[in-house]
């Protein structure tokens, strides 16, 4: 049931989508946008939230408790450590898996804590994640937020900044401002929009990461 206070989101399927082909080393780079990818899945949040609940999880045990392939499990934990949010361990004959910030990338242990704190205060943590995460699984959303920064702007000129054509630059503006990270303000006869004042601890950390990057 779509809690209260939340627009329906227009995915139709159960996440964005993640490359079916392996990724090369240069893929695995943990770019924002590809962070917000892989969080950009309920299953994956399921996982995220067990762990969080019960650390030192091996896979097994996760894809009993969340009713998934051990396969599929398997490929969702390495996603998620090669993001840096999770660790691996070996504890005799298993490899566990706990929430874990990897200190060699940036940003990674203000994330793990943004999204503990979502996941002990939202009504619904995981579609209040998956909501964030989805506004910022493009790089051009990304370069629209770096654009914006503490300005308002104009769709022409946030056109010259980014270099988006105006049919991509509508569609992206349109999902940031559907998810609460950009907003609509009266500018003479025309749009014009600027980073949103409120959001969620969560949202302000991934417009700070974006506006970074």
């Amino acid at each position: 049931m779509q809690p209260s206070g939340l627009a329906p989101i227009p995915h139709t399927l159960q996440s964005v989508r993640m490359p079916a082909a392996p990724e090369s080393p240069k893929d695995l780079r943990p770019t924002l946008w590809r962070t917000c990818r892989t969080l950009a899945n309920r299953q994956r949040l399921r996982m995220i939230e067990l762990l969080l609940s019960e650390p030192d999880q091996p896979v097994s045990k996760v894809a009993e408790s969340l009713g998934m392939s051990t396969g599929t499990a398997s490929q969702y934990l390495r996603l998620l450590n090669s993001r840096g949010l999770l660790r691996a361990t070996r504890v005799s004959r298993w490899v566990v898996y706990r929430l874990a910030a990897n200190d060699s990338i940036p940003g990674t242990g203000e994330l793990l804590g943004a999204l503990e704190s979502t996941f002990k205060r939202a009504r619904d943590p995981i579609e209040t994640v998956f909501r964030l995460a989805t506004a910022f699984t493009h790089p051009r959303r990304i370069e629209i937020v770096r654009a914006l920064g503490d300005t308002t702007l104009g769709l022409v000129e946030l056109k010259r900044r980014t270099g988006i054509s105006s049919e991509a630059l509508q569609r992206h503006l349109g999902k940031l401002e559907e998810r609460g990270v950009i907003a609509r303000q009266p500018k003479g006869t025309g749009k014009a929009y600027r980073l949103g004042r409120r959001p969620s601890r969560l949202g302000r950390l991934l417009i700070q990461l974006a506006r970074q990057s």
